[in-house]
């Protein structure tokens, strides 16, 4: 376990911020009228992903009972959505909804990325990839595979897009933050057959931004929720340990981004320390912000009574000491 001390006077480059207050309630949200995929956006895989079960799953759009955001289930042709800013600034960033691997939170941690994201200059990429548990073979690959395809693609199609290849990163939540730390750690990890010239390209991201992310898939020794939706419930251990992202962090590791709040009762605060730990260790340029109020699933906090509200600019302040 991981002391808040520590963390307190590990690192000036690190920010904790506390609020003293609590999350004030938010009015009630309006039902959603988002239209997903997106009208850009294109296809990772040419015909059937890989691993196909013979029955593909059928696509379901669902959410919360108040309808205030859209999640995607029964993903059978992963996409990328495409936000192009009015200014782009040539910098990329791919963003990885969460959802326990039991769905995809495409409206909140994905078009949410892209409106806060989007006025800053960023183009904006939207994941929406397959669950494991939907009856694909090699089930906990499936979600690395399109997230590999899709760094690849997007790479590829760099001019059309206005972004300079070199500057494509990620931003993963949750669950998606666990697809975007597997993603930073095991871009070379040969997890699909090539199909075409773009799967000669690099899957490596640029920079990695981190938000209550899942970095392991246990936790106190046991599965945790998204563990057992990517691995089911008797897991090989070695997939177990390809799959815990804290561990494979190395010198070569991108730079890491990572926010959290104390009191995220889903994914705990020792999931971003620990990965904070490790690059501090690795040497990896790491910045975190970590919050004493906020819970889980904020997105980009555009509430501004949330406790992390405006934490999109210091993700942004970040990328240009990096990015240029």
């Amino acid at each position: 376990m991981i002391d808040r001390r520590t963390i307190l006077g590990a690192s000036a480059a690190m920010a904790v911020t506390g609020a003293a207050a609590g999350v004030a309630r938010a009015a009630p949200a309006q039902r959603t009228t988002l239209q997903w995929p997106t009208r850009e956006h294109f296809k990772l895989w040419p015909g059937r992903a890989p691993g196909a079960p013979a029955t593909l799953p059928v696509p379901k759009r669902d959410g919360p009972d108040d309808g205030r955001e859209l999640w995607m289930r029964g993903v059978a042709e992963p996409t990328v959505s495409v936000y192009r800013p009015a200014k782009p600034n040539g910098i990329g960033v791919l963003s990885i909804p969460g959802g326990g691997y039991g769905f995809v939170s495409v409206e909140n941690e994905g078009a949410g990325v892209a409106r806060v994201l989007n006025p800053l200059g960023y183009t904006v990429f939207v994941l929406t990839y397959r669950l494991p548990g939907e009856g694909w073979s090699q089930r906990a690959d499936v979600p690395l595979q399109d997230a590999q395809r899709a760094m690849r693609l997007i790479r590829a199609r760099a001019g059309s897009f206005g972004i300079d290849p070199a500057k494509l990163g990620i931003l993963g939540f949750s669950a998606g933050g666990h697809l975007a730390a597997s993603l930073t750690v095991g871009h070379a990890d040969p997890v699909y057959t090539a199909l075409d010239a773009a799967d000669r390209g690099d899957a490596r991201p640029a920079f990695s931004g981190l938000v209550y992310p899942v970095t392991a898939l246990t936790y106190d020794g046991k599965l945790n929720g998204s563990g057992r939706n990517l691995v089911g419930d008797s897991p090989d251990p070695a997939i177990l340990a390809r799959y815990d992202t804290v561990a494979r962090v190395t010198t070569q590791t991108p730079p890491i981004f990572l926010l959290h709040a104390a009191d995220d009762g889903l994914v705990p605060l020792e999931m971003g320390l620990s990965m904070l730990t490790a690059a501090r260790a690795a040497k990896v340029p790491v910045e975190g912000h970590f919050y004493e109020k906020g819970g889980h699933g904020f997105g980009m906090a555009t509430d501004p009574a949330h406790p992390a509200h405006g934490w999109g600019a210091l993700f942004a302040t970040w990328l240009a000491r990096h990015m240029g």
